[in-house]
């Protein structure tokens, strides 16, 4: 076979090695290369997740409202019995592990359109595909957007809003600039405010808006208002993406809480919208989501949705498919379907429980202010109306809430929300008692 038999110099048994021996060459320099990541900026951690972080190494007493999840009345993660029973019928079925098509699950998207749009649910009108939850949906609608709007094209904002809205909208190559919405002094929506930055706006810019349960604020525009903006809105022919991660938190309804979008739709007014099943359903980390869009016949739809693929292929090629089979089957079975109303319904109930023993606690404790907003908000946040030391106080006393004063209310018990209570009582009678 051409190779030599070699005897093994310390072969006991005296055998022949069947392998050769081959003579390499080591360099003897130790030359040291150069790196190519030499030069790369170390990035802060990311504000709220490093928050998270630090509120989770904190040491008991604590409440820890930072990061926007459920937790049931000890405090722990909470997965609702709907997707116990869901995952049970998925793993008693044949499951495979096969890729989902590119789109993601069919009837998952379809179950999540007549979600959204109730009545308004026509396939002719309402296309959508599956996202890495409301955050992938987001992305995807800047994106597509950035391919069919001039390039100058502004998004707008509400202000404050999710903080992680800047970073996808300008990674997708967008100018991004914030619309009045929310009055620090009344602590409530700056209705006028917002009207004049929708009217002021170019003609065709791009606005993000919270379907319901804004975020941080928990405080969203009325009905009544709500139709004074569709006209405006369709008046100045703006885009409107409209991003849907919290229905059936708000009002513990589905379809009190898809108000807004459908009544765009009733308009005639084509728009984006995300939806996430995140809070909802607690599917967290299985990154849930769907974007759609709201259009004027079946061509352009399919024209949408070929771009939606396009976007998907090229990112991660195609959704995962678990979290979707669990989300199918809970807003497909009948059983199932009105087993999660009432469990979504026991949840809005038990947070509105946690806002009212906060603002009887600042109540008995005479906290110098006004706190009525505390119960008037709605959905898994509070805007507390504290100042950034008030806030920073907060987290030294170990409640975590965020620099901004958003506090989890989603995330109290009993016991916490009489702790944030007196953390608030402390932090306003320390930095506001020269002004009382």
């Amino acid at each position: 076979m051409g190779l030599a038999h070699v005897k093994q110099p310390n072969c006991s048994c005296k055998c022949l090695s069947l392998f050769p021996i081959f003579k390499v060459e080591r360099r003897k320099e130790n030359v040291m290369s150069h790196s190519p990541f030499e030069g790369v900026k170390l990035l802060p951690p990311d504000p709220i997740f490093g928050l998270a972080a630090k509120a989770k190494a904190a040491s008991e007493p604590k409440a820890n409202l930072v990061i926007g999840a459920y937790r049931d009345e000890n405090g722990r993660p909470y997965v609702l019995p709907v997707v116990r029973q869901a995952e049970e019928l998925i793993q008693r079925s044949q499951f495979d592990h096969e890729y989902l098509p590119i789109r993601g699950h069919d009837g998952f998207i379809t179950a999540s359109l007549k979600l959204l749009y109730g009545e308004c649910y026509s396939p002719e009108h309402c296309v959508g595909a599956q996202t890495l939850s409301g955050t992938g949906a987001v992305a995807m609608a800047a994106h597509f957007l950035r391919t069919i709007v001039p390039k100058n094209t502004t998004v707008y904002v509400s202000d404050p809003t999710w903080a992680n809205h800047y970073g996808i909208l300008q990674n997708a190559g967008f100018p991004v600039k914030a619309y009045r919405y929310y009055c620090s002094k009344t602590i409530d929506i700056d209705f006028e405010g917002y009207k004049q930055s929708v009217l002021s706006a170019p003609e065709k810019s791009i606005f993000v808006l919270h379907s319901c349960a804004h975020n941080p604020t928990g405080v969203d525009p009325s009905k009544a208002q709500w139709a004074e903006l569709a006209d405006l809105f369709a008046q100045k022919k703006h885009y409107v993406i409209f991003d849907t991660a919290y229905q059936g938190y708000a009002s513990g309804n589905l379809d009190t809480d898809a108000y807004a979008p459908r009544l765009f739709a009733t308009r005639g007014i084509y728009f984006l919208a995300a939806q996430s099943y995140s809070k909802n359903l607690g599917l967290y980390g299985e990154r849930v989501g769907c974007i759609s869009a709201y259009v004027a016949n079946k061509a352009e739809g399919a024209a949408v949705v070929s771009q939606f693929c396009d976007l998907v292929r090229k990112e991660y090629s195609n959704p995962p498919s678990y979290g979707a089979r669990i989300a199918y089957l809970v807003l497909t079975e009948p059983n199932l379907r009105q087993a999660w109303e009432t469990q979504l319904a026991e949840m809005a109930k038990r947070i509105q429980k946690m806002r009212s023993a906060v603002y009887h606690e600042l109540v008995r404790l005479q906290t110098p202010g006004k706190w009525s907003h505390v119960t008037r908000q709605i959905g898994m946040f509070s805007y507390l109306g504290l100042s950034s030391e008030e806030s920073q106080y907060c987290q030294e006393k170990h409640v975590f809430i965020t620099g901004t004063a958003r506090a989890n209310m989603a995330g109290l018990t009993e016991e916490t929300a009489l702790l944030l209570a007196k953390t608030i009582d402390e932090a306003v009678r320390k930095f506001r008692g020269s002004k009382l």
